[in-house]
């Protein structure tokens, strides 16, 4: 298909590799470095290029009821915006993203990004090597997170009513994120066909099974070439002497003698001294067998309280009733007020419109 004359001028000798229309003729172009929009001729301006740098450190989307706009943040230099048709947002913003991630190095050559999903505050951006996470208001900055397959050792999903949880096993570590249920499919198809292609499997139980550390071999034995004898691969040996910590040993046991059984013998006959007889001590001892003896009177009451309270509950459970969960009443209330603040989100966007529809009608007059 060809391109507008000075598109080509603007392109140079790079080459498109993601084109997306943006209503009527208007088209988004993005090359390895940079993305650039064609503005056809219209009834009041001329055909036109914007340039847009793919070395950005921030990239933002604000949405409206018919119109959105992507701003890319490049630190000191200031940030630029452009704006198209809400409906051609996520087709847009994919391979923009695509193209900002390779300039910023955190894909690779060769690697490929599969899907973008931006939920809410948060991002997940599918490619074939990792997994690319972003939590906040912006869609990607410098601060985003990347988990490598080949780090990645299991995948779980736990589902709710309102959201499920994707688990990921990293180096030993589970790293959790929620996404909507209506999304949950999509995510799971493309995270798990990304893992099971970069192992080069087909089931995720071939995938756990590769995903698992190679076990370390066991040292050898090497043999003594003079002596005959095997000793292990660190050069440890004991020879023929008897192991030094085998507590079976009969020549490391100590023998009793009669000196000390006898020792042993007076010292089992010898009767514990009885407080307050024959010692000054005694009124201290007394105190102290009445503190021991109230602390122990405590301890058995309060192991009592435990025991009728752990039977009352066990009667309860046993009555075939169960205690009402305020964990299903608590998400019912989160559900309701989250599509209260849809409502009120799409009042004010309509009355956004209007106000913007009336400004432009205003300035048409004039």
């Amino acid at each position: 298909m060809s391109l507008p004359e000075v598109l080509q001028r603007e392109l140079g000798e790079e080459d498109p590799v993601a084109r997306v229309g943006l209503g009527g003729d208007d088209e988004l172009f993005v090359t390895p470095t940079r993305t650039l929009i064609y503005r056809a001729e219209g009834l009041l301006s001329d055909e036109s290029v914007e340039s847009y740098p793919h070395d950005a450190e921030r990239v933002s989307v604000t949405e409206k009821r018919r119109k959105a706009k992507i701003t890319l943040d490049y630190g000191l230099d200031g940030d630029e915006s452009f704006s198209m048709p809400r409906g051609v947002l996520s087709d847009v913003l994919h391979p923009v993203v695509a193209g900002i991630l390779a300039a910023a190095d955190t894909t690779e050559p060769g690697e490929t990004v599969e899907r973008t999903f931006r939920f809410s505050e948060l991002t997940l951006v599918v490619t074939s090597r990792r997994l690319v996470k972003h939590v906040g208001a912006a869609v990607w900055d410098e601060d985003a997170e990347e988990y490598h397959y080949d780090d990645v050792a299991d995948i779980d999903f736990e589902e709710g009513s309102v959201s499920t949880s994707i688990v990921l096993t990293v180096d030993g570590r589970q790293e959790r994120f929620k996404t909507p249920t209506e999304e949950t499919r999509a995510v799971r198809e493309t995270l798990t066909e990304a893992l099971l292609d970069h192992y080069d499997v087909r089931t995720l139980s071939e995938f756990r099974e590769a995903a698992q550390p190679e076990p370390e071999p066991e040292p050898e034995p090497v043999e003594n070439a003079e002596s005959g004898e095997t000793t292990s691969d660190d050069g440890v040996d004991f020879g023929d002497g008897p192991d030094p910590l085998s507590p079976g040993n009969p020549e490391t046991e100590a023998t009793p003698t009669a000196e000390s059984q006898q020792q042993q013998q007076a010292v089992s006959t010898e009767e514990p001294p009885v407080p307050g007889v024959g010692d000054d001590s005694g009124g201290a001892v007394d105190e102290a067998a009445r503190e021991s003896a109230a602390a122990a009177a405590e301890a058995v009451e309060s192991r009592n309280a435990g025991q009728n309270a752990t039977s009352a509950d066990d009667a309860f459970a046993d009555s075939g009733f169960e205690p009402a969960t305020p964990e299903d009443d608590l998400v019912e209330e989160v559900a309701e007020l989250r599509r209260t603040v849809e409502d009120q989100q799409e009042e004010l966007a309509r009355q956004a419109d209007l106000i913007e529809q009336l400004i432009e009608e205003l300035r048409r007059g004039r």
